[in-house]
């Protein structure tokens, strides 16, 4: 185990830092990087105070040491609108095997500091053609929000990522809500007009013409919804409702020629539902159609969502469904690669990760219900994924006599009895929800 150290750079680092960031840059970026690296480090070297810059308040220099030699560096730059900017990072190709390492190291140290400072995003910039620098930081959390051709080198692709900062909760672990995307049942009254109140309360400031009347065609376009003709316009609806049985997001679903799938309406009264529907809707209707797009009028939180979870932006259309609003035109590609999926509590999935866990439990939902033992599904958390293999699926009729025949603690080994997982289950799933039957996903990681 090497000796880490982190500190702030000193003059003598000067020569070391200026040879690294020309040897390393000059491939992704044009420019002289030697009169960037000079401009940088006396900003750092004079207090952290760039008499250049507009927007930044301080950039500070840091330098990772593994055994005492300088392995890498951090150019950290803070923003007056309370973010910080990394530019850049950069591991000596010496260390270059243990990048992941050393970089992590770096970017962590990086986190924690803009973190004390009140910062409430991480962003860089990365050459899309540096896979190595570009998959790091992807698999540290950061969020791709779009890339531009020739930006700052002709043949080069730059990626723009991000990562939050000041998420006040973990979506996926909201207390001991749970969500599930399902079938609209129309001859549910409770659920119809919790829809309605839905659509009507959150579409009028984005789309003109939606009243009663177009939540009724709506509605008959779903009673149509066997026939298989898509020139009657029939649709889908799916709803997000919680383990209180409120509906808490409505998506239509309509297929298009060419087999194209359009969601809309796409609502949902907070995020924990909209990131179900987002995650869900995919694995669902992938054997449907070769794509998924969504017309829709987002908040910044939404988009977040949309690029962690690989949706793209296609278009912007000002004015198009009301004036002086500009709805958005995202959508995901379908196919062959299109997992199912289901989405964890955090906790539940480290313990899988960690191979402490290897039994999920679920109810007889319909999406549910698909799923096989051999198929691959993803697990998501937060902005983490992980493909898992369903080695064996299993079905009880109830969660009592489930216990009986599996072990509690490949269920949740952070629990100290069977009692407590019964009353986690329960309180997770209400008993009319239990009644749909249980279903016992035992779960592998497959080699890599």
């Amino acid at each position: 185990m090497k000796k880490v150290n982190i500190r702030l750079a000193v003059k003598d680092d000067f020569e070391w830092v200026s040879d690294l960031m020309n040897k390393t840059l000059n491939s992704f970026y044009g420019g002289n990087h030697l009169k960037h690296a000079k401009r940088i480090f006396d900003a750092h070297i004079s207090g952290g105070i760039d008499k250049m810059g507009f927007f930044s308040f301080e950039q500070k220099m840091f330098i990772l040491e593994l055994d005492g030699e300088r392995a890498g560096m951090l150019h950290l730059v803070g923003k007056r609108q309370s973010t910080y900017k990394i530019s850049p990072l950069i591991i000596d190709k010496k260390y270059r095997k243990s990048i992941h390492k050393a970089g992590s190291l770096l970017l962590k140290y990086a986190e924690c500091y803009a973190k004390k400072q009140k910062a409430r995003q991480l962003f860089c910039t990365v050459s899309v053609q540096n896979q190595i620098a570009y998959s790091f930081l992807k698999r540290n959390g950061f969020v791709d929000a779009g890339r531009s051709d020739n930006h700052y080198k002709i043949g080069i692709t730059e990626s723009m990522l991000y990562k939050p900062l000041d998420e006040k909760e973990n979506v996926f672990d909201n207390k001991d809500t749970s969500i599930s995307i399902v079938p609209l049942d129309e001859n549910n009254l409770k659920i119809m007009s919790q829809v309605r109140t839905l659509l009507l309360c959150n579409l009028k400031d984005s789309f003109d013409g939606v009243d009663n009347k177009w939540v009724d065609r709506l509605f008959n376009g779903y009673s149509r919804r066997k026939d298989s003709d898509i020139n009657t316009k029939y649709k889908l609806i799916f709803v997000a409702i919680d383990n209180k049985d409120n509906v808490v997001g409505v998506s239509g679903i309509t297929h298009k020629k060419g087999n194209p799938i359009k969601l809309m309406p796409f609502v949902a009264s907070n995020i924990l539902a909209f990131n179900a529907m987002l995650i869900d809707l995919p694995g669902q209707l992938s054997p449907f159609g070769h794509k998924l797009y969504v017309h829709i009028n987002p908040t910044a939180n939404q988009v977040v969502s949309f690029q962690k979870f690989g949706w793209t932006l296609n278009a912007l259309l000002p004015s198009a469904y009301r004036t002086s609003v500009i709805t958005q035109q995202w959508s995901i590609d379908l196919g062959v690669k299109t997992f199912k999926s289901l989405r964890l509590k955090h906790r539940f999935y480290e313990l899988i990760k960690l191979g402490k866990k290897n039994l999920e439990i679920r109810v007889g939902y319909t999406s549910i219900k698909k799923i096989q033992s051999g198929d691959y599904i993803n697990l998501f958390t937060e902005n983490k994924k992980l493909k898992v293999l369903i080695k064996e699926k299993r079905i009880y009729t109830s969660f009592a006599t489930m216990l009986k025949h599996e072990s509690w603690k490949q269920i949740a080994p952070d629990l100290s009895s069977e009692k407590e997982v019964l009353s986690l289950l329960q309180k997770i799933y209400p008993a009319e929800k239990e009644k749909l039957g249980v279903i016992v996903l035992e779960i592998e990681i497959p080699a890599v």
